[in-house]
């Protein structure tokens, strides 16, 4: 992460810092060293999800592994859920909570949704380190009742790429329609995939299409950010963005 705001980062540089110490309060974090890229100076952070790795996959209902999504991307993505109006983040299958907390930072009302005890754990400690406080949740996203969070203009980021994370997806936009009062106002997030677009008859929502056509959604912004499991990939993930379709 670059050091300090320059022309190409349009972030505050309060926020900034608020990311280097998200950085430096995760253990996951093993090693860190400055450097310069492209003539910015930055750090880099050096992480070993190993632990969490094997604790996350030990749920019937995990629908994928724990694979953190960069920082900058997490933000960008928060950025992005801001800019198109929500005003609560629930990010469902949170992880180590970056992108709860980026709304934190955003000025979202932030909410963490994680079935990993461990993983919980670890996002309230950070929390506490980094000062920047949300709701960390443990609980199966399948089952747990979003009502219980007095939602008003919410979106939902789904943790599963296409295919593995299309049940999780379902059965949450299935508990927001039945919310009353959120048929209008919700959004929803989903880890898109540029390879199985071009390989699959779903030439919409980046595999997403079927999703989104069946709950009657319709997209509302797309973008294109780097993030851990594309770094041995030429394209990286297409994070799409969607909302009920107004009547």
């Amino acid at each position: 992460m670059p050091m300090s705001r320059s022309k190409y980062l349009a972030i505050d540089s309060e926020m900034l810092q608020s990311l280097h110490r998200f950085a430096a309060a995760n253990p996951m974090c093993v090693r860190s060293y400055d450097s310069e890229i492209s003539g910015i100076a930055c750090r880099i952070y050096e992480g070993n999800i190993n632990n969490y790795w094997l604790s996350s996959n030990k749920y019937d209902t995990s629908y994928q592994p724990f694979y953190p999504t960069w920082i900058l991307s997490a933000f960008a993505l928060a950025h992005g859920a801001k800019s198109l109006g929500f005003e609560q983040l629930v990010d469902v299958g949170s992880g180590d909570g970056r992108i709860a907390y980026c709304g934190k930072l955003l000025g979202m009302e932030s909410h963490g949704v994680e079935i990993d005890h461990d993983l919980v754990q670890l996002q309230n400690s950070i929390s506490a380190a980094a000062g920047v406080s949300y709701s960390a949740i443990r609980a199966d996203a399948t089952r747990f009742d979003y009502g219980t969070l007095k939602l008003s203009r919410p979106i939902f980021f789904i943790s599963g790429l296409p295919e593995m994370g299309e049940m999780l997806a379902n059965s949450v936009i299935k508990q927001v329609m039945s919310i009353k009062g959120l048929r209008q106002s919700a959004g929803f997030n989903f880890m898109g995939s540029h390879v199985m677009k071009s390989h699959s008859r779903d030439h919409t929502g980046w595999a997403w299409g079927s999703v989104i056509a069946n709950r009657d959604l319709e997209l509302a912004g797309t973008v294109t950010l780097p993030t851990l499991w594309t770094t041995d990939q030429v394209i990286d993930t297409a994070y799409v963005y969607a909302r009920f379709r107004q009547q």
